[in-house]
């Protein structure tokens, strides 16, 4: 079956991340796995700790179908903490232990799939995985390429879900997702400001970040998303 890996910083999780992730899953019919990244080892973490951003994942995808959440990374940092996570290693862990032949995907925004060159090994991920491309109008997936990524994702694009589930790694398909106004860096800076953000997070994720005080600092704002 198709393992679907949606991972990011969730800082905090919000009703635009679900979207993304209810719309992959109503297009694959597979569980899609929200995969929090660890805390930075050489740095402040980000606006809220891992333990505290798993447990509004947790939260946010409680009563949720299809939508689990996977701790890898950050059993991973727990095992040696002064290790950076990488995705191409992720990969190379979870290939050890599904073997190559099961197909996995990796589920990330239009943004990312164009900074794709700078990740570490970055060419080597075609080869352990799918990529499902959350897409938005405006992003620049159509004029936005860059040459080394026009090439490397050339004859890889499909429209169909279910050449994803035929092989183990090396296509990309486009999410068509409705374009949504949450951002983790708003909802950061709303909270620091003291203005309204409630609505653009599920209530019982709202509450957590309510009775915690996360993201009372203004400092938040500048953490990753």
């Amino acid at each position: 079956m198709l393992r679907i890996l949606y991972g990011g910083t969730f800082d905090p999780v919000h009703n635009g991340h679900l979207a993304i992730a209810r719309a992959a899953h109503a297009a694959f019919g597979v569980p899609i796995h929200l995969m929090p990244a660890a805390d930075p080892p050489h740095r402040a973490p980000p606006g809220a700790t891992a333990i505290q951003r798993v447990h509004l994942l947790d939260l946010a995808v409680k009563d949720e179908v299809g939508l689990c959440v996977d701790r890898r990374e950050l059993v991973r940092a727990a095992r040696d903490p002064e290790a950076r996570s990488y995705m191409v290693e992720t990969l190379r862990e979870l290939r050890a232990e599904q073997g190559d032949a099961v197909p996995v995907a990796l589920l990330i925004g239009a943004d990312s799939l164009l900074g794709l060159p700078t990740w570490k090994a970055w060419s080597e991920l075609f080869d352990l995985a799918h990529f499902i491309v959350a897409d938005r109008p405006g992003s620049g997936l159509d004029a936005g390429l860059s040459p080394i990524l026009m090439e490397a994702l050339e004859g890889r694009w499909t429209d169909h879900p279910a050449y994803l589930h035929r092989s183990p790694a090396g296509r990309v398909y486009r999410l068509h997702q409705p374009l949504q106004p949450e951002s983790a860096t708003e909802i950061r800076r709303r909270i620091g400001a003291g203005k309204a953000w409630r609505h653009l997070v599920p209530p019982q994720v709202a509450d957590a970040i309510a009775d915690e005080r996360l993201y009372v600092s203004r400092a938040a704002d500048a953490a990753p998303l």
